[in-house]
Parts: structure tokens; C-alpha cells; sequence
């Protein structure tokens, strides 16, 4: 077991804004190279615009293919935040300290990005985006409230207002550490987004009060935001596969699942990268574990009830399209790689402290389990479109165009350069999150034994 290592103040800004001050010279190398990806992107996404969406897989009737699945997949990952971040910390635990500023991250950058693919990329006219938006034109006509584009929107731009003011709030502390650790015109751009911050006592009052009240708001956010996406399904009827009553809570919970999985790959990449051992440890991944253990089964008992559900109606073309999900290729293969990666391995080896303990491991699974919730995502959208319409002559196929392919990976591509980005003017990790912790722990070493730092009544 490694030993936890009593750590100064003064240490922890060093180590924690080595990579602000100086940068790793990997760092120069990595960006530019994820840089041109995304150019790359942009210049497949702008081939698209140009020639129209014939050039991706979209046909009838599947009219909704992998930019949905990947917009509703980022939507998921954009849970890790509140989870991490605004539950836990309402709940006082104290693991989560190192996790939460990787949360609300991937929740703002996965925000953003997932509102590019259905307001930007999916309709193919990005110039059309102001439809959207639920104003008056000039000649009276209104944007059709029942659509999900204009739920959607309202639903990304709140959760992302939100999530945003939670990170500048969190920043400000680190940015006065910034400031008076800077010259010239950093020092003038930290001393402008610091504040004017001192660290008097009510300053720290105002903050944490601050940080208290935006995690309570953001709950009912977090719910709405996963539950809107489900319901841009759940109210096309005529679809099959979509009826189910229980998508909004199923939607939520695997949100949460593929977002808390998320945070681990990016603690564990967080650790290599930046050699914070002392901060990542293996008892923050252990208790990552344990908490996807509890997360997991919740969503694969409401994945139980909505596949039940859609056999318990008796209905022929429904009982019909779970059956090809299950049984035809290559859906069947789908099935088994998404239900075995997202589920079974995962929780099978969650169960052995080792396993949780080895960040290695962790980092492999937690990939494991986004690979198998993107694919629910798939199997969600893409087999209920084909089947569609109620004549079987007009039954279609849809295979991913390159285009489609290429604007997906580089997605990723996408959601990692903006963490380095982020990573060089900002810390990754809360300063005054590691310190309060410092303080509070229950334990401090004196000589060689660890006795408690605070004498606790019986």
C-alpha cells in the first residue's frame, strides 16, 4: 500500500502549478499534433456543408445517426460534474477533493461539444442555428416548440451556464496563488480573473457559500438536462424501441455512469501525465469503485425494466426488434460487446479491492464501460429508425460514411485538447481544495506514529 505523504502548503503549489508555471515538454508536442485533428475535422465538417449530408450514412428512414448517438453519449459524460463535484461535496466526502475539478470539466467541455453535433454539424446549415432559438422573426414565425432542438438547447445552455459558474468560482482561490506567482502580463490577466481575491474570512465565506448553493441548483439541472434527451425519443411514437415510460431515469443514471467512469480515466492520465502520485492516490480510485459498483447496478436494474417493459407488451414488431437486437447481426454482436463491457466485466472485477486499488486496471475498465455505453447509445437510436415505417418494403440500413467517422473520433479529439488548454493556464487539480483537506484530515503524523488531529467526544 503506498504510504500517504504529509505535504506543506508551499509544496503543493509547486508541484500542483509546475505544469502552469513551466509545462512539460510533451505538452508542446501533444497539442499541436490533437490541433491539427481537429483542423482536420473542421475540414471534413466543412466538405459536408459543402456537398450536403449525402455524404454520411443518413438515409431514410434513419434520419438520426452517430452525430445523435455521440451528442447524447457527451451529454452523459457532461453528468460527472454534479456527481462528483456538487453531490459529494454536499454530502462532505472527502475523497472526492482531486476528482472534482476533473468533473466539472469534462462536464463543460463535453457540454460544448455535445451541443455542436445537433446545433451545428447534424442539420448540415450552421447557418440556420438561430432556428433554435425561440424568438419572433419578422414575418411571425415561431420555431415549433415541441421540437427537440429547441428543448435540447434550453437544457444544454442552463446546464452549461451553471457549470461554468461553478469552475470560475472554484478558480478564483488557485488564480490569487497564480497572481502572486507570476510577472508581467500573466500577472495582469491572473490579477484580473482573481478578483481581487485576498483570503479574508469573508471572501472564504462567500465562496464556499457560493460553491454550496450552485451545487443545490444544479441538481434539479442535472435531472432535467439527461431526462429532455430521453424525451426527444420517448415522444416519437412511431418508433419502436422508444415507448418506454422509464427513459428518463434510465438516461440519467447511465449518464452518470459513463461520467463517473469518465473522471477515472482522467485521474489515472491526470497522474502519469503530471506525476501527481501524491495527490491521485489508489484510495481515490478505490473509492471511484465503489461508488460505480452502487451506480452500475442502478443502471443495469433500469435497463432490466426497460427491456422487460418492451417484451412485456406482447406487441409483434416490439417483441420483433428485440429479438434482432439480440439475435441478428451484426446488432447481436453489438449487444454482447455493449452489455458485457458496460456491465459484467466491470462490475465483476470492481469487486476485488486490488482491482480498484490498480490504477492501471481502473483506467482500462473505465474505458471498457464508455466503449459499452456508447454502444447502448447506438443500439438505442440506430435499430428503431430502420424499422420505422410500417411497410417492410421501406425498411433501411445505415452504415457510418467516413465523414460521420471522422467528426466523431475527433470529438475526442476535441474534449482532450481543450483539458491541455485548460491544463496550462489553469490547475487541474484545486489548490485550496488539497489544502482544507490537509487540515481536516483525521490523522497527522508525529514522529513515527499517526495519532488523530482532533480529540472526537464518545
Amino acid at each position: 500500500m503506498q504510504e500517504r505523504v504529509e505535504l506543506s502548503h508551499r509544496q503543493i503549489n509547486q508541484e500542483l502549478l509546475a505544469a502552469n508555471l513551466k509545462g512539460p515538454r510533451w505538452w508542446w508536442l501533444l497539442v499541436p499534433a490533437l490541433v491539427l485533428v481537429v483542423m482536420g475535422a473542421a475540414s471534413a465538417a466543412g466538405y459536408m456543408y459543402n456537398r450536403g449530408l449525402g455524404v454520411t450514412g443518413l438515409n431514410r428512414p434513419i434520419f438520426w445517426g452517430i452525430f445523435i448517438v455521440n451528442f447524447v453519449f457527451w451529454i452523459g459524460i457532461s453528468h460527472a460534474g454534479v456527481m462528483l463535484s456538487a453531490i459529494l461535496r454536499l454530502s462532505h466526502a472527502e475523497w472526492r477533493r482531486p476528482a472534482t475539478r476533473a468533473a466539472e470539466l469534462l462536464t463543460v467541455f463535453s457540454l460544448m461539444t455535445a451541443a455542436m453535433f445537433p446545433g451545428i454539424i447534424h442539420p448540415g446549415r450552421p447557418w440556420r442555428i438561430y432556428w433554435t432559438f425561440p424568438f419572433d422573426f419578422s414575418r411571425g414565425i415561431w420555431p415549433d416548440v415541441r421540437s427537440a432542438l429547441i428543448w435540447d438547447p434550453s437544457a444544454i445552455f442552463t446546464y452549461l451556464t451553471g457549470s461554468t459558474l461553478f469552475v470560475i468560482i472554484a478558480l478564483i482561490p488557485d488564480m490569487a496563488v497564480l497572481r502572486d506567482r507570476t510577472t508581467g502580463v500573466k500577472h495582469v490577466i491572473y490579477r484580473f480573473l482573481s478578483l481581487g481575491w485576498r483570503g479574508t474570512p469573508r471572501q472564504w465565506k462567500l465562496q464556499i457559500v457560493a460553491g454550496i448553493l450552485l451545487s443545490a441548483l444544479l441538481l434539479p439541472v442535472f435531472v432535467s438536462v439527461h431526462s429532455i434527451v430521453s424525451w426527444d425519443f420517448g415522444m416519437a411514437v412511431s418508433v419502436e424501441g422508444w415507448h418506454a415510460t422509464i427513459f428518463a431515469p434510465y438516461f440519467v443514471i447511465g449518464a452518470v455512469l459513463s461520467g463517473v467512469a469518465a473522471v477515472v480515466t482522467m485521474m489515472a492520465l491526470m497522474r502519469w501525465a503530471f506525476h501527481w502520485e501524491h495527490y491521485i492516490r489508489p484510495e481515490h480510485f478505490d473509492a471511484l469503485g465503489r461508488l460505480l459498483i452502487a451506480i452500475a447496478l442502478g443502471w443495469f436494474f433500469f435497463f432490466s425494466l426497460e427491456f422487460m417493459f418492451g417484451l412485456y407488451s406482447l406487441e409483434g414488431p416490439e417483441v420483433s426488434l428485440r429479438q434482432m437486437q439480440m439475435f441478428q447481426m451484426p446488432w447481436g454482436a453489438l449487444f454482447i460487446t455493449f452489455i458485457t463491457t458496460a456491465f459484467f466485466i466491470p462490475i465483476t472485477l470492481w469487486q476485488f479491492k486490488r482491482v480498484r486499488r490498480n490504477i492501471l486496471l481502473m483506467f482500462l475498465i473505465s474505458i471498457l464501460v464508455n466503449i459499452g455505453m456508447w454502444l447502448e447509445r447506438f443500439l438505442i437510436v440506430v435499430p428503431g429508425l430502420m424499422r420505422k415505417q410500417p411497410l417492410t418494403f421501406v425498411w433501411g440500413g445505415y452504415t457510418p460514411s467516413p465523414v460521420e467517422i471522422t467528426l466523431v473520433v475527433a470529438s475526442f479529439i476535441f474534449v482532450a485538447l481543450m483539458v491541455l488548454l485548460f491544463a496550462k493556464v489553469f490547475p487541474l487539480i484545486p489548490l485550496f481544495d488539497i489544502k482544507e483537506g490537509q487540515v481536516l484530515k483525521d490523522e497527522v503524523q508525529v514522529g513515527r506514529v499517526r495519532v488523530p488531529a482532533v480529540m472526537r467526544e464518545e
